[in-house]
């Protein structure tokens, strides 16, 4: 991508009634643009970045057997009133609309109803499970203070994986296989998350689990050993700092975090008023055992800003980064420019993912600055300094000072995206 061409441009100033860091940031580089409280577009650098999440998401759930669908926004409140999750007394998150003919609809937060019904037409028989199923969609909620940035959206893309079973060992089974491919996730996208007990609200009556990232922002506050990370959330605790775990006697640390992820053994919480049953082998009818396993993507996103970025921008992990490298060309000399065009469209021809900073009139410290602003892993820099000690200067977005390869070790250094 040729930087002249991105119709994005970074800002000096970020928007005053901001207050996140992450929203901040991403505004400011260019990756996202508020269109009001709680609710963000993303332009071509954050659709980047969300791209590679989902891609992310997407290769661990398939691994284990999920099958992506996509269902409708748009619900019906009869559906929801079977499982008296209509009324806002007891869900107070749905955003409500009607149709011209006063019919009332929800815009979806959550999918367990839905695809509850629509399991009914597909599982009748023993044979017919375990089923396992997830989506990418915008949720819609009413936050009553959206803030933090990605944080806290009252729209924003949800990764929503729902799975059936004829028990609940199955299901538990399961349970722990999606909280395998959590951590897989997470893993992947660069953060450290704990595993920890938290309380259903409206989604179970049953204890469940987040994943929670320690950082200084976060608005939940955890309990976790210092030895063994068992960890449960304030709101369910009877822990408090200074004590000793329950599991293994380590020291427990009181932590501020953010949630990037959550899984509910839901039980026939759903199926049970639904009507979603199966036959045993012998013929028996039972109730169709369920669980529900969230991640927020901009969520995800926003707590990887948060997490890694420094006083001079964002630092993106490789994994996630929109580009892999941003090849910064100074100075107005034609030949090095030359050169930089000819290095650009090597690296593309060998399949790295390159922002190529081809801007004229514009001095070095601005192109540096919006480099370490927009945070790609490596920026290579070409100049006819550069050029007469042998090529070009890398550095890591995590480095303070970059060294002088010649073009074919630069080639080399990099390895394309699988």
């Amino acid at each position: 991508m040729l930087q002249t061409k991105l119709f994005t441009r970074t800002k000096k100033e970020a928007p005053s009634d901001e207050v996140s860091k992450n929203a901040k940031l991403l505004i400011k580089a260019g990756f996202i643009h508020k269109e009001m409280a709680g609710v963000y577009s993303f332009l071509p650098l954050g659709l980047r970045v969300l791209k590679k999440i989902e891609n992310i998401i997407r290769e661990e759930m398939n691994a284990i057997g999920g099958q992506e669908v996509s269902m409708s926004v748009l619900q019906d409140k009869n559906l929801w009133e079977k499982t008296d999750r209509w009324e806002d007394q007891k869900v107070d998150a749905w955003f409500k609309t009607k149709l011209k003919s006063g019919t009332e609809l929800g815009l979806g937060f959550t999918h367990e109803e839905p695809l509850t019904v629509i399991m009914k037409s597909f599982i009748s028989s023993y044979r017919d499970l375990p089923k396992y199923v997830y989506q990418f969609q915008n949720k819609f909620r009413n936050e009553t203070r959206a803030k933090s940035g990605l944080l806290r959206g009252r729209e924003f893309l949800m990764k929503d994986l729902y799975s059936f079973h004829e028990s609940e060992d199955d299901m538990l089974n399961y349970y722990d296989k999606t909280k395998d491919a959590y951590f897989k996730i997470f893993n992947r996208c660069g953060l450290d998350a704990i595993y920890t007990k938290a309380a259903g609200g409206a989604f179970t009556a049953s204890y469940t689990h987040e994943f929670q990232v320690v950082a200084p922002v976060g608005e939940d506050t955890i309990f976790v050993c210092d030895q063994c990370r068992y960890a449960e959330n304030k709101e369910i605790s009877n822990l408090k700092e200074g004590d000793s775990c329950p599991l293994c006697k380590g020291k427990i640390k009181k932590e501020k975090s953010i949630e990037v992820g959550n899984i509910f053994p839901l039980g026939t919480k759903y199926s049970e008023p639904i009507g979603l049953t199966y036959k045993t082998e012998g013929g028996e009818e039972r109730r169709v055992v369920m669980g529900s396993y969230g991640i927020g993507l901009p969520r995800l996103m926003a707590t990887v800003v948060e997490v890694f970025s420094d006083e001079r921008g964002i630092v993106w992990p490789e994994s996630i980064a929109p580009f892999s490298i941003h090849v910064l060309v100074l100075g107005e000399d034609g030949e090095v420019f030359k050169k930089a065009d000819k290095i650009y469209e090597d690296l593309q021809n060998k399949g790295i993912e390159v922002l190529y900073d081809d801007r004229h009139d514009i001095s070095a410290g601005e192109k540096f600055a919006d480099a370490d602003l927009i945070g790609l892993p490596y920026r290579v820099v070409i100049s006819e300094r550069s050029l007469k000690e042998g090529g070009v200067e890398i550095k890591k977005r995590t480095e303070e000072k970059g060294k002088i390869i010649n073009v074919d070790e630069l080639m080399n250094l990099l390895v394309p995206r699988t």
